[in-house]
């Protein structure tokens, strides 16, 4: 299975894409899909867009993992975020992806071992379990890494617990 990590940003999104099966896997390669700030947020989207339509034909994954809301005291923010989640995951149905969507709370837990783990935990983690020489950078495209990790994880659970109820 390949697995395409979505950390959502209006500014830096970050990507990445995993490969394997159950809890043997590795990155294939990962990025950023930058946007203006200064640009109107419409042409933002549509670029964002573009980049991550790119990486999906580039790299035909089978599930995009994108990472849930969060709240925000800031809602004008989390709105942008919100946004930017739903043209990722519109753009995952118009090519049939399987979509999960992980909350960061269940992310960090996953990979780290600990909900509250740091932006460095996290990146550190990913370079172990993915058995890279650096830690990814951005951070962003790390996180990203550390979402399709945390799907193969909990992937492989939903396919047992239906296998069960058959």
């Amino acid at each position: 299975m390949r697995v395409l990590g979505i950390d959502p940003g209006s500014e830096t999104l970050g990507w990445g894409v995993v490969e394997g099966t159950g809890s043997r896997y590795s990155a294939v390669d990962f990025g950023t899909v930058r946007s203006n700030p200064k640009e109107e947020f419409s042409k933002r989207l549509l670029n964002i867009y573009r980049g991550v339509e790119a990486v999906v034909e580039q790299y035909r994954p089978d599930a995009i993992s994108v990472e849930d809301t969060f709240y925000s005291v800031n809602v004008g923010a989390a709105m942008k975020l919100g946004q930017v989640r739903g043209v990722v995951l519109l753009l995952g149905e118009q090519h049939g992806l399987e979509i999960a969507e992980y909350a960061p709370r269940l992310i960090k837990q996953t990979v780290v071992g600990y909900g509250n783990a740091e932006k460095h935990q996290v990146g550190e983690m990913v370079r172990l379990l993915l058995g890279l020489k650096a830690v990814p950078k951005p951070h962003d495209a790390a996180d990203a890494l550390a979402i399709a990790i945390c799907h193969f994880h909990h992937a492989g659970v939903k396919d047992r617990l239906k296998k069960l109820k058959v």
